[in-house]
């Protein structure tokens, strides 16, 4: 009635939204749809039908910001407004952020209310909680933003009255996005991407020939090529045939090579839509993210965490003809640095972070662990010994920037006896620059290693998250590597002080052996 009054042809995909909201009962529901397909608009409907169907109804909308909120029950009111059915249902004077509509039994909470994901709704009582584009690129650009978020949106558990119901809709922004994980706790999901097929060819082989994985949808296939300005939606006959399953170019192209088919609203989203949108889409990561609905960081991972190399085993100390060796594996390590950027580590600032990276004959970096110290510069400075009697080494290096300029003397003080060295790191220049120069190439490479333990930490989340030149994002365990890794290969081969045997450290590093010069003082 209400696409009728509006003059709309409903399409399919409408019709598979309506009639799934109508169907499903579950108390968690995820509704994703790929952007620009109204699914906000949807929604607004589908709560006016409720407040239709039930006048004791009442539903919180949460969203980014209550100005957000605010858009879906303008929406409803409209609705309620001007539709023939619900003649009378809303008093004279009604406001957005909140309206009972008349005959509501609840006169505490409201039939529709609007709020910011940080304003308060402690006391309030809902039978239904809709998170309305909950998720928005600048509330989960860090780990602890999202955690944030997540603690937050907890409370519409406690909101909601026993039987209620939480919808979430959106679309994801990031790796960690709160949809999947809602998914995979059990909650009712209506996922439609843009196209129901993909295939993804990161390069054009020298055949230029395709295999694809599915068949061709009555819209046929959508040959993308590239991303952003230069992106270009290739043309059958002209750029590209179909044989069976086979896609054969005609000529070469650059860049990655997107193929899908079964587009959701082919009406809407014409070709010529649909290029113009990939053209101003800037990276992959966005364009799989808001129209493939793939749970992926909408910028491009400059640091990302799927190139490290995992391994699983611990150093091992032998002595092979009287001297002392550290294997990993099956690898012989040449060379070890622990980089100590030490902070108070108190809630909300810097985290104290200690990288320890070996180092192979192949010049290959082994990330072994990225301990983040607690406590106060003594309680750290303890934890740091513990790790240089555990690996035996000879060496630490401690950054004297700010905090690090009392470090150095109180971690000597608590070395004493162990032949360990401090070696005091003043750091200069653009702290950006440092982390992609140390990390990135090792990284690319393949020979940047990590420990699996390094999965279960704050890392992968600070590699992913990490913008370069973006302010107030967190990067303690990044800049700890790039440290370790820039201290590389510089080894300590001798011990200050003359402690008992049994309490120096074991230098496994081998040295370069003895040499004679000649020095020409003429």
């Amino acid at each position: 009635m209400w696409a009728k009054r509006q003059r709309w042809q409903v399409p399919a995909v409408h019709w598979r939204v309506v009639d799934w909201l109508a169907e499903t009962r579950d108390p968690v529901r995820v509704l994703m749809i790929f952007r620009g397909v109204g699914k906000s608009t949807l929604y607004a409907i589908w709560k006016a039908y409720c407040l239709w169907c039930d006048r004791s109804h009442r539903a919180l909308v949460w969203s980014e910001d209550t100005r957000l909120a605010k858009k879906m029950t303008r929406d409803v009111l409209n609705v309620l407004r001007n539709h023939p059915w619900c003649a009378g249902m809303l008093p004279p004077m009604t406001g957005a952020e909140e309206f009972w509509v008349n005959a509501a039994p609840d006169a505490r909470n409201p039939s529709m209310a609007a709020h910011g994901v940080l304003s308060n709704a402690t006391g309030s009582r809902a039978d239904a909680v809709d998170f309305d584009d909950i998720e928005v690129p600048k509330n989960i650009r860090t780990a602890e933003a999202r955690e944030k978020l997540r603690d937050r949106i907890s409370e519409g558990t406690h909101i909601l009255v026993p039987g209620g119901q939480k919808t979430y809709i959106g679309t994801p922004h990031t790796h960690d996005s709160i949809y999947p994980e809602e998914i995979a706790g059990g909650a009712a999901v209506l996922k439609i991407p843009l196209f129901e097929h993909a295939q993804r060819f990161e390069s054009l082989p020298e055949s230029k020939r395709l295999l694809l994985r599915f068949d061709a949808a009555a819209d046929g296939y959508y040959v993308f090529v590239g991303i952003g300005k230069f992106a270009r939606l290739l043309a059958e006959g002209r750029d590209y045939v179909v044989a069976g399953r086979e896609l054969v170019l005609r000529s070469g192209a650059a860049g990655t090579i997107d193929v899908y088919t079964g587009c959701a609203w082919p009406e809407r989203f014409t070709r010529a839509d649909l290029e113009r949108r990939r053209k101003d889409t800037r990276t992959l990561n966005a364009w799989d993210s808001q129209y493939q609905l793939e749970a992926r960081p909408i910028t491009d991972i400059r640091l990302n965490p799927d190139n490290l190399l995992a391994y699983d085993c611990e150093p091992q100390l032998f002595t092979m003809q009287g001297q002392p060796r550290l294997w990993l594996g099956k690898a012989l390590m040449v060379g070890a640095c622990a980089y100590w950027d030490p902070a108070l580590g108190k809630v909300d600032t810097c985290d104290s972070v200690l990288s320890l990276v070996f180092t192979d004959q192949r010049g290959h970096y082994y990330w072994h662990r990225a301990a983040e110290l607690s406590g106060d510069i003594d309680e750290q400075c303890a934890q740091v010994v513990a790790v240089v009697r555990q690996f035996q080494l000879t060496a630490v290096a401690v950054e004297n920037n700010g905090l690090g300029a009392f470090v150095p003397a109180i971690l000597r003080k608590h070395l004493t006896g162990t032949g360990c060295a401090v070696n005091e790191i003043a750091r200069t220049g653009n702290k950006h620059a440092y982390i992609l120069d140390a990390i990135e190439t090792p990284l690319s490479g393949r020979f940047l290693w990590a420990h699996v333990s390094l999965w279960e930490g704050k890392v992968p989340d600070q590699m992913r998250d990490y913008v370069p030149g973006a302010s107030g994002q967190r990067v303690d365990y990044l800049d700890s590597l790039a440290g370790a890794i820039m201290q590389t290969p510089a080894r300590i081969g001798h011990v200050i002080g003359a402690p008992p045997v049994a309490d120096r450290v074991q230098v496994w590093t081998p040295g370069a052996g003895q040499h004679e010069i000649e020095v020409d003082f003429g």
